[in-house]
């Protein structure tokens, strides 16, 4: 597995996603060694612990390529397409037989497109162009979902965005939700009664979590407290800049808590979860998070995107700002309304989000692939020109910057 970042279950649902393969193969046997070219960090998962091997690995750089040789994985993983450029030319090379796959986490392609929109018109962006998404990191991203021999998706609007607007094989892709089951789940989960305020959690350094902040700050907050002048909003989240430790406002009921040591345990005290995401891809952690503690939210159609399946929201969707302080009023005050939304929530997660059922069918496919790789090569047409050696561009970049970076006495 090549990181982007060592992977952080607690910071951010990339890290979670990251962590839900490495226990999966840990669980089914396989040996896994996990590498990453950023710095080690404090609130890192121990790998270690789980009997997993742990290598730093440097860009722009031929050690890798002993380092892949000497290892031979039968599996190569990457999280986010840009380790794809930047190391996958060199895992082909050393490792010419390796499956090549590729945890997009979320597109992209879609998450920047939407932020334009955002920018534009400062509401919330389910809806984008081709203008829209035919963007740079398009071009990158949907190259590398070419180039490897599956790209594992969490969402599958992103697969139908995929197919429509890219031309992107099915063979290719593969629908993954999160894998959750009761293990996953507080073992105490208080009642209405017993809870109190909103709360709302993500990583500061993720810009659709930032917006969302913003935009209660100034438009959705000032809404609910009007209508009830007791109420908190704690906002969680890791990684706070100083801009938002800024608008902490304890006399407007608006706290910025920063890190959350257990998600859980602050999503499951809170009475209400809200999401107001205006962009974004994927499937969000924090929404999973509150289905897993009980707590209702209300969203956009933008955060509910992907995460159901096609089954009632787990408390409200609303897309206009009075709109949703309204739904977000209703479910604190109503209990009754508040414990439906709280079961429509376990319904998605029996049905979406089955951990032996992801997982069985996950691991179904690798086998497949794994039994014909050649056959599915080549039919990836498409992937193959890409590799070619005139439209290898990060290659070529990448010898360019370490012969560049060695000295001058041995080049």
């Amino acid at each position: 597995m090549i990181a982007y970042v060592w992977p952080e279950s607690r910071s951010s649902g990339a890290g979670f996603r990251m962590m839900e393969w490495v226990h999966l193969f840990v669980q089914e046997g396989w040996k896994v060694h996990v590498s990453s070219p950023s710095q080690p960090s404090e609130h890192a998962n121990d790998l270690a612990a789980l009997g997993v091997e742990s290598s730093p690995i440097a860009l722009n750089d031929a050690s890798f390529d002993r380092f892949v040789a000497d290892l031979q994985p039968d599996v190569v993983l990457f999280d986010r397409f840009m380790m794809e450029e930047q190391f996958g030319w060199r895992v082909e090379l050393n490792c010419p037989k390796a499956l090549q796959l590729l945890e997009t986490i979320d597109l992209h392609t879609l998450r920047e497109a939407r932020h334009q929109v955002v920018k534009r018109t400062q509401a919330v962006a389910l809806e984008v162009t081709p203008q829209d998404l035919f963007s740079e990191i398009a071009k990158r991203e949907i190259a590398s979902i070419c180039r490897v021999d599956l790209s594992l998706l969490i969402s599958d609007a992103e697969i139908d965005i995929l197919q429509h607007f890219f031309g992107v094989k099915r063979e290719l892709l593969h629908h993954c939700p999160f894998m959750l089951d009761a293990s996953h789940r507080p073992a105490h989960m208080p009642a209405f009664e017993e809870r109190v305020h909103f709360m709302t959690i993500g990583n500061f350094r993720h810009a659709p979590n930032w917006d969302a902040v913003l935009w209660l700050k100034q438009t959705i907050w000032p809404l609910i407290r009007a209508q009830l002048p007791k109420a908190e909003l704690h906002i969680y989240g890791a990684y706070a800049p100083p801009k938002a430790m800024a608008i902490h406002a304890p006399k407007e009921g608006f706290f910025i808590e920063g890190r959350a040591e257990d998600a859980l345990e602050v999503v499951k005290a809170a009475r209400i979860c809200l999401a107001p995401l205006r962009f974004g891809g994927g499937i969000k952690g924090k929404l999973a998070d509150a289905m897993l503690a009980g707590t209702p939210s209300v969203t956009t159609s933008v955060g509910a995107e992907g995460m159901t399946g096609g089954r009632p929201w787990s408390g409200a969707v609303e897309d206009d700002a009075e709109s949703f302080a309204q739904a977000a009023v209703a479910l604190y005050q109503d209990a009754i309304l508040w414990q439906q939304a709280q079961q429509r929530g376990d319904d998605i997660l029996q049905h979406w989000f089955h951990k032996k059922q992801n997982e069985t069918a996950l691991l179904a496919r690798l086998e497949s692939l794994m039994a014909n790789l050649a056959e599915h090569r080549l039919h990836n047409f498409t992937g193959a020109m890409l590799r070619h050696h005139q439209h290898r561009s990060t290659e070529f970049m990448s010898r360019w910057i370490a012969l560049k970076n060695k000295p001058a006495d041995i080049q």
